[in-house]
């Protein structure tokens, strides 16, 4: 019998394997071999000089000592993380203020879920169409800039695109509009896991809806808190198509909205397929040592 039930266990087991086999061979042809081969690429000089290609010539680390020597990294990486704060400080609070309110019994709102769909439908809006539309609206001779004339609020029209801070605000607020409705879904869905006899239990005691807020749904999220600031903290490093599109490439005003992954573009645009794996490299180890970051952070407060 127990032979029996042992080879019904393999069997079943065998099912899973053959089930995960497309999985494995996805990650394998599209994210696996193309991380080895950036690896192995970084350590080459390989570049077109006008109709010359120069490489692949094996050249070790002179790479990554390019890119940190010349420092230009270090101010794209401050500008990356600022836009990133920008947009993700915002997000979260709307997000948790949006999923309290969607989720909680007493509220009892109407119509959630229109205000879920319309709150989410930003985030199936490509892009490319948003960075258009603000870069039309807050053009110098855009819509905006009349309205604020004809109101008298402003003298003149105000420059959006030739001032540092306002470019990063206009950045941070499309990557805002775009990613708090999925944000909000996901908060939301955590919040409505949490068992109601808590709620309950806090209310009789007499807590208030900011402690039932802060002591009780606040500590429950925490593992979905951390996936969100992990996965958002993934994208904001690879913000590139807003800043791309709505500064024409060039990262203006004094390439202060040029990005990491703007400035990596750059480089296989050249052909410079040296130092862009170089770059790529460097980018994937600084994603993981944050997101360890955030995460022991994170549990060691949990403990």
């Amino acid at each position: 019998m127990k032979t029996a039930r042992r080879g019904k266990v393999v069997s079943y087991n065998k099912w899973g394997y053959i089930f995960l086999i497309p999985f494995i061979t996805v990650y394998l042809v599209f994210q696996f071999i193309p991380l080895v081969s950036t690896i192995y690429n970084s350590f080459f000089e390989n570049y077109r000089s006008g109709l010359t290609q120069i490489g692949p010539n094996f050249i070790g680390l002179e790479n990554y000592k390019t890119i940190f020597t010349n420092g230009d990294i270090i101010t794209y990486a401050k500008n990356t993380l600022i836009m990133w704060v920008m947009g993700f400080v915002p997000q979260i609070i709307v997000s948790l203020l949006l999923g309290a309110w969607f989720s909680s019994p007493s509220l009892r709102l109407k119509g959630q879920r229109f205000f879920k769909t319309v709150i989410y439908l930003p985030n199936l809006i490509m892009a490319s169409a948003f960075s258009m539309l603000f870069f039309t609206l807050f053009a110098d001779s855009g819509p905006i800039n009349s309205i604020l004339v004809q109101m008298g609020i402003l003298s003149q029209p105000y420059r959006f695109m030739s001032n540092i801070w306002s470019t990063r605000t206009l950045i941070a607020f499309m990557n805002f509009i775009m990613w708090f409705g999925n944000t909000t879904i996901l908060l939301m869905a955590g919040m409505m896991g949490i068992d109601t006899a808590l709620f309950e239990a806090a209310e009789v005691d007499g807590a208030t809806s900011a402690q039932i807020f802060f002591k009780i749904t606040l500590p429950l999220l925490r593992p979905i808190l951390i996936y969100v600031m992990i996965t958002s903290l993934i994208g904001g490093l690879q913000m590139f198509d807003v800043p791309q599109i709505l500064t024409n490439a060039t990262g203006d005003p004094m390439r202060s909205t040029m990005t990491l992954i703007m400035y990596l573009n750059k480089h296989l645009y050249s052909k410079n397929f040296g130092l862009g794996g170089a770059l790529s490299v460097v980018l994937f180890i600084i994603t993981g040592i944050l997101s360890m970051i955030v995460y022991q952070f994170s549990s060691k407060k949990e403990s």
